[in-house]
């Protein structure tokens, strides 16, 4: 009988990167191609999105012997410096993917990745609307923007074994558990889930909420996983994706 092919999937969020915490990440990872295939981060690599911060995130992350995919998160553009933060990881040799997609070849499984931010917003019965103020219309624009942009990365990669969608922010409810509903519209929003609902994906690894649940799904029924250090307890996950039938083992 022959054995699936599967790929490992390395997964954390929310590693909150400072001026004081070079070394605390990479001794965690060392050995990780012998758990892992590729190492998934989603955002918040930072504690407030520094050039200085991104390059002690940049130490810790690079060179470790597998593909690294990230996406950044809200405390990655606090200071305003998003696009120097960007270039300081891709310079690494991280991929930091922002609406877009990319296709990795590990242990001949085509893996497909498409990654944003995403943004709150909420979930349906309690979803801000596009109406008002306009710091309301644009809260909710920029909802929308990024799950449209989601959805195109997701339907742009071009034939893989299995497909999963990165974000920072929640597509679903579900891994918001153990967190104040006050907070869910600004944790997630079902805008994310749909978008991936609709292009279709085998997998979703998000990070942001740190008193969440870990395991969840989309409405359509697509794994959903919360990778936030705080959850997992742990300085990572490792996820695997069974090539021949895309299913989460």
């Amino acid at each position: 009988m022959t054995r699936p092919c599967v790929i490992r999937l390395a997964a954390v969020a929310d590693v909150h990167l400072g001026a004081g915490s070079a070394g605390t990440v990479r001794p965690a990872l060392a050995g990780l191609p012998e758990h892992a295939d590729v190492l998934l981060v989603a955002g918040d690599l930072t504690e407030t999105g520094t050039p200085t911060e991104a390059r002690v995130a940049a130490e810790e992350l690079r060179d470790l012997g597998v593909p690294v995919v990230a996406v950044l998160g809200n405390h990655d553009h606090h200071a305003g410096a998003v696009e120097e933060v960007r270039e300081i990881l891709r310079t690494a040799g991280l991929a930091v993917l922002e609406g877009e997609g990319i296709v990795l070849d590990v242990a001949g499984v085509r893996l497909g990745v498409a990654g944003v931010k995403g943004f709150g917003g909420g979930f349906r019965g309690a979803s801000a609307a596009e109406f008002g103020e306009p710091e309301m219309k644009a809260f909710v624009r920029h909802a929308k923007e990024r799950a449209t942009a989601l959805r195109a990365a997701l339907a742009d990669l071009p034939a893989t074994d299995v497909r999963v969608a990165l974000t920072h922010y929640a597509p679903t409810a579900d891994t918001l558990r153990g967190e104040a509903r006050e907070l869910y519209p600004f944790l997630g929003s079902h805008r994310l889930g749909d978008a991936v609902d609709t292009a279709g994906a085998n997998l979703v690894v998000h990070g942001h909420a740190h008193a969440g649940t870990e395991t969840g799904a989309t409405r359509g029924g697509i794994p959903v996983r919360n990778v936030a250090v705080p959850v997992l307890r742990a300085p990572y996950t490792v996820l695997t994706l069974d090539a021949s039938t895309g299913a989460l083992s």
